[in-house]
């Protein structure tokens, strides 16, 4: 015998259903991809200690979540409220809620890009790291004095000149310039391979003394095939006793002494200082610049060629000579007349 349906039955039956329609709106809501800016990035910050209901609302304003009710409904079906992690995040596509509440989880934030091209003194990447907005040049120099990073391999340092690798890293935006200057020490100790120590043990040279020489070799040319020619004509100059007598030297002399305004005159050859490879003989005191792997590489495997001299062609090659009468007629015809005409 069947029994009657009552009011109470319809009722439940009703409020079931309705539960179950709100359950299953909610669950497509906070699933279904959303994006709310125009432009085809958005970049989110989120900084440390930002309370979840500030974070919620830096997303909604931003347009990477519908609104305040989407995103708390998605941290309570992911259950990750106090896994919402500090940082800039980028957007490029619309996401569902879950998934914006996922990428905050994981802490995916954006890395940044910054590429430090050979040759470059600490001054100079200074000045590029805080213009790229990783932070200030002044921290960045600061950084860059802890000649402990590379204590074992240069005694001699008192700063890190020459040993922060020229390359392109990656990072979040606001990484310390000490955790960036610690990660260009070791990619220069990767670059500055063990091969290359052995040679540098066999040929009785200093860490110190081959870093110098490929600074020289990487401010003097950026062309591979000449990078071994160039390192030649200095390990000639200095097995015979002959000064180097390069300009970069007298830059950098100019620079320490903040006297250089982007050209060398004739009075400068004579800067008294230690750098100056014009007044003394031998090597400077240390690096002039951050020199690449291919400066390493030259600066122990150099040419054999019995090369003392090269000047500019005025298009970024050189001619090299052996004899001082050669040199001179180069001279005459790439700098003299060349610029005569």
């Amino acid at each position: 015998m069947r029994r009657p349906i009552t009011a109470a039955v319809v009722v439940g039956l009703v409020l079931g259903i309705g539960a179950g329609v709100a359950v299953w709106a909610v669950w497509n809501r906070i699933h279904t991809p959303y994006k709310g800016y125009e432009s085809t990035e958005q970049f989110v910050d989120i900084p440390a200690g930002t309370a979840t209901a500030a974070i919620g609302r830096r997303l909604v304003e931003a347009g990477i979540v519908r609104d305040g009710f989407t995103f708390r409904a998605a941290l309570w079906w992911t259950r990750r409220s106090q896994a919402l992690q500090a940082g800039e995040y980028r957007f490029d596509r619309p996401l569902a809620a879950v998934d914006v509440i996922d990428r905050l989880a994981r802490g995916d934030v954006y890395a940044r890009r910054i590429t430090f091209p050979e040759g470059l003194t600490i001054a100079e990447m200074a000045r590029l790291y805080e213009a790229r907005e990783f932070g200030s040049a002044t921290s960045f120099v600061e950084a860059g004095r802890d000649a402990s990073l590379i204590r074992d391999l240069d005694p001699l340092a008192t700063d890190l000149e020459g040993y922060l690798f020229p390359d392109t890293y990656a990072m979040p935006r606001g990484t310390p310039a000490r955790r960036l200057v610690a990660l260009m020490v070791e990619r220069f100790r990767a670059a500055y391979s063990n091969d290359l120590r052995r040679r540098a043990e066999e040929q009785a040279l200093t860490t110190r003394q081959v870093v110098t020489l490929a600074s020289l070799v990487e401010k003097e040319t950026g062309r591979p095939e000449e990078r071994p020619l160039v390192a030649a004509v200095y390990r000639n100059r200095l097995k015979i006793g002959m000064g180097l007598q390069a300009d970069p030297t007298v830059v950098y002399a100019l620079q320490k002494a903040g006297r250089y305004n982007g050209n060398i005159r004739r009075q400068d050859l004579a800067i008294d200082s230690p750098y100056n490879t014009y007044r003394y003989a031998g090597l400077p005191p240390g690096p002039i610049a951050a020199p690449g792997k291919a400066s390493l590489d030259a600066a122990l495997v150099h040419a054999p060629v019995s090369y003392l001299y090269f000047v500019s062609r005025n298009d970024g090659s050189h001619v090299f000579a052996t004899t001082l009468a050669e040199h001179n007629r180069n001279v005459r015809k790439f700098q003299i007349l060349y610029f005569r005409r």
